[in-house]
């Protein structure tokens, strides 16, 4: 008897055990995750090619990385050829130049201009904040903002405001 009690014991523990773990790891996977690490979810992957002097493009990409996107930085010795190649009018020029899922991205666009951007799909060459205002992401300068807008670069170069910042 003795020994049928030790075998109902064991199996009552060995059940209680799983249960424990299986709770456990339910805690470890849903209850032990902050809701901050579910804020940003994976974005695109984008291709920025930039110059080795240029720290607000180091800036601009540590903006796009906190958004969650994985960036692939080019370190080139001018820029300005690989603009041209993509077809971005230079007078829409700025220090750095990406690309992301078929969209050219030049300058210092905010990460939700390009999710913006890449949800909506619109028929265009991409994204540009033309030269380097204070105050855009890689741009910070103690508090100083400077008023910008992000343009919707259309494929024949023509532009249209598709966000502003003031």
């Amino acid at each position: 008897m003795s020994s049928q009690m030790h075998q109902g014991t064991e199996a009552s523990r060995r059940a209680f055990l799983q249960l424990s773990m299986q709770a456990a790891l339910g805690v470890a996977i849903f209850g032990g995750v902050s809701s901050r690490s579910f804020a940003v979810t994976p974005q695109p992957s984008i291709e920025v090619w930039r110059t080795r002097d240029c720290s607000c493009c180091g800036k601009w990409i540590k903006h796009l990385q906190d958004h969650g996107f994985a960036v692939q930085a080019r370190v080139v010795a001018d820029v300005a050829p690989f603009r041209k190649t993509f077809g971005m009018p230079e007078s829409l020029s700025s220090c750095h130049t990406a690309r992301i899922d078929g969209y050219v991205v030049e300058g210092h666009v905010p990460a939700a201009d390009i999710l913006r951007l890449t949800r909506e799909r619109p028929a265009a060459l991409g994204l540009s904040v033309p030269e380097m205002p204070l105050g855009s992401p890689g741009m910070e300068s103690g508090g100083v903002k400077a008023a910008y807008d992000v343009l919707l670069v259309a494929k024949d170069g023509g532009t249209r405001v598709f966000n502003s910042y003031r």
